[in-house]
């Protein structure tokens, strides 16, 4: 196989499980919560093509790409429909919640899995090409997971944090922070790529997200090698 095809292939494939499992796990949440709108409306598949937004998982992060700028993107968000849930201001919280939290739980299958495939294959002195891209394709999954846990745990609309914190926020505050909805688009990109641009030291990402991905990764791995045996 190719090298720039390996890990191409390494990349997307755990990409695209642990986007569909983020949204589909709103939309197994947000029913169990009393809000069946995405059932309805036929969200609650593990097909990917029901979860990609045109623009914002093909059209932007390619312009991004391509422009040297830090690339983003979003999958389709799964309906949720707040005043169907039992109780909306809490509920939204949890439902919000289950897919960086989803997220967590399939790092740690990932993890799990790549200690199991470390053990049966220790003994070989040069592992398989089908080995080596499962395990590529592992530790990718675990990475990724633990990533877009964390960065959709921003305390910013329309990140799941933004809906957390918009629950914790008194009724009068929480109106006025779920307005920032209708400029969220501006405010990612003003976060995610302007600011960076201008001011490198500044870049969120760098700052705020990747030292507790990295942290956890590790303690991840340590998982992995536990099962392993080694």
């Amino acid at each position: 196989m190719n090298d720039t095809l390996f890990q191409v292939a390494a990349l997307v494939i755990p990409l695209i499980i642990a986007i569909v499992f983020h949204e589909v796990a709103h939309g197994w949440t947000a029913r169990a919560l009393g809000d069946p709108t995405a059932a309805q409306l036929g969200r609650l598949t593990l097909n990917p093509v029901k979860h990609v937004d045109p623009f914002g998982t093909i059209i932007l992060p390619g312009m991004l790409k391509l422009a040297g700028l830090p690339v983003f993107g979003w999958a389709k968000p799964v309906p949720v429909v707040k005043g169907r849930l039992r109780n909306p201001r809490r509920d939204m919280m949890i439902v919000a919640a289950a897919g960086p939290g989803s997220n967590l739980a399939m790092a740690l299958i990932g993890a799990v899995a790549l200690g199991l495939v470390m053990r049966g294959f220790a003994a070989e002195a040069e592992p398989s090409l089908a080995v080596s891209f499962l395990a590529a394709n592992l530790f990718n999954f675990i990475l990724l997971n633990i990533f877009l846990a964390l960065f959709n745990l921003l305390p910013i609309p329309p990140f799941d944090g933004g809906h957390i914190v918009e629950g914790l926020l008194p009724p009068q505050a929480a109106r006025k922070y779920a307005a920032m909805h209708s400029k969220a688009l501006l405010i990612m990109i003003l976060l995610l790529v302007v600011l960076p641009w201008i001011a490198p030291s500044l870049n969120v990402v760098s700052w705020l997200v990747l030292p507790p991905v990295e942290w956890l990764t590790d303690h991840y791995l340590k998982i992995a090698q536990a099962v392993a045996g080694k």
